[in-house]
């Protein structure tokens, strides 16, 4: 870290961390009482605080690893300034826990930043630290800098495993990720797409070897395949002939064994626990959603606009449709298909009115039976974007990994939680290509609006259900 870059990512932090402080006092002030999940959560810290480890809230579907980051993290400031009383383990203090996540989650993705555009010399200081800033006020990873919820955590943890893979520090990430998982279970996805990259990274080195064998001036060492039928063959022939290679599972294998233990005993995990949910699995049942995958790619689009959308992309994009119009009636066709098979509604998007994606699914998709269907070539073209800027900066095994890793992790969700888009979302935007500037702070601009515009609902509209007195508030 340069000198000059140094002093402007210490201050940035500095402020970010003061603004950070006035917010959750604000938000503590007006909200004193543990609100929505947090009924379940502060009780559940508040236990392990007093050392009652072995008593565990059946409403709690995630691993403890919050309550034991809270714990480790409290107690010796209570030994050290001799706290005694309710402060200890309030609600309050718990809640600034996830605070200093948010600060934590700033350094990491200003640490990933600088690692993945390392090599890109052209770029300045100001464009790595507002990256990374901009990033960390992500509007639904920052609100929930502010409540005692697993978000922060979560988030701080798997950014700090992919950070060591970057590395090649592949036991610490191994490592971390099980730190991760302890937040929420469904984190092994991403501690698999960091066994991936590895993969990936293995695939690019065998490409770039059988290429230069053959001396195809026209393909580059970076894997690249037209997309046609005989690109996709071709694709198919080589992820073949790399998986049945004894030299090459074992090159990987190599590599990738502190990961694959993590999911060794993960899985032994879900054969004593019998499923992945801890707790009340009811309302977390695996299906197969496929709409959630279009769901992410609209909400990319979306929060990304300021960065993607240009007007010689969508050139780009009209061209691609004349040039290839079969793929993509083809792709319709598939899509429509699966948002007519495969759309399902959990019981708590329908009827709890707190959460944003409530009234989305409400005043969009619940406007007409056929808008769903009309959103398709919304979904096409998000689709296309994502892949569009992904693939410019990345090889084509990286984002075959991304890809899965993403299905994985959005496709068996039967709810709609904007949530569980976030670390998808920020492993898509670290990697795309630094922006210059004015669209840095256009997209910087976009979040604290965002920001703005939630925490002040969140804090002025608050309202009563008929039923109760307790006050309700408008949330992700």
């Amino acid at each position: 870290m340069e000198l000059f870059e140094g002093y402007i990512f210490t201050a940035l932090c500095s402020t970010n961390f003061l603004i950070s402080c006035l917010l959750f006092s604000k938000i503590t002030r007006e909200q004193r009482e543990p609100y929505m999940d947090e009924i379940f959560h502060v009780p559940q810290a508040q236990k392990y605080c007093e050392g009652k480890f072995y008593e565990w809230d059946p409403m709690i579907t995630t691993l403890p690893g919050l309550y034991l980051a809270s714990v480790g993290l409290i107690q010796p400031v209570v030994w050290l300034a001799n706290l005694t009383g309710k402060v200890v383990c309030s609600s309050a203090m718990l809640r600034f826990i996830n605070t200093l996540f948010n600060c934590g989650n700033l350094y990491l993705l200003y640490l990933i930043v600088c690692k993945i555009h390392l090599k890109d010399k052209s770029k300045t200081a100001w464009q790595r630290v507002l990256t990374a800033l901009s990033l960390s006020s992500f509007p639904v990873l920052y609100f929930f800098s502010f409540l005692y919820y697993t978000d922060a955590g979560s988030t701080f943890f798997t950014l700090f495993a992919y950070l060591m893979t970057l590395y090649s520090s592949h036991k610490a990430a191994a490592m971390l990720g099980v730190c991760a998982i302890l937040f929420r279970q469904t984190n092994l996805v991403w501690v698999g797409f960091c066994a991936g990259t590895v993969v990936a990274q293995k695939m690019d080195e065998v490409w770039a070897t059988e290429q230069t064998k053959k001396r195809d001036q026209r393909s580059p060492t970076a894997c690249h395949v037209p997309l046609s039928i005989a690109g996709t063959k071709r694709l198919a022939r080589f992820l073949w002939e790399f998986a049945t290679s004894t030299t090459n599972v074992k090159a990987v294998a190599a590599v990738t064994w502190p990961y694959l233990m993590v999911a060794g005993g993960f899985a032994g995990f879900v054969v004593w626990n019998r499923g992945i949910v801890v707790g009340d699995r009811s309302s977390h049942e695996a299906c197969l959603n496929f709409p959630q995958l279009f769901y992410f790619l609209s909400f990319t689009l979306l929060f990304s606009l300021p960065l993607t959308l240009c007007h010689k992309r969508a050139l780009r994009f009209l061209q691609s449709l004349r040039r290839q119009p079969l793929l993509y009636l083809a792709l319709t066709a598939l899509t429509l298909l699966l948002v007519w098979r495969f759309t399902h509604v959990h019981k708590y998007l329908l009827a709890d009115n707190r959460h944003f994606p409530f009234y989305v699914w409400q005043r969009v998709y619940q406007r007409h039976e056929l808008v769903r269907f009309l959103l398709v070539p919304g979904y096409i073209f998000a689709a296309w974007t994502f892949l569009d800027t992904l693939l410019r900066g990345r090889s084509l095994f990286w984002v075959l990994a991304f890809c899965v890793c993403l299905v994985a992790s959005t496709v068996p969700q039967k709810l709609l939680e904007f949530r569980y888009f976030i670390m998808p979302y920020l492993l898509y935007r670290v990697h795309l290509p630094l922006a210059p500037v004015p669209r840095l702070l256009m997209e910087a601009g976009l979040y604290t609006a965002v920001n703005a515009a939630t925490i002040y609902v969140f804090l002025h509209r608050s309202f009563q259900w008929p039923e109760s007195t307790d006050v309700q508030r408008f949330m992700w």
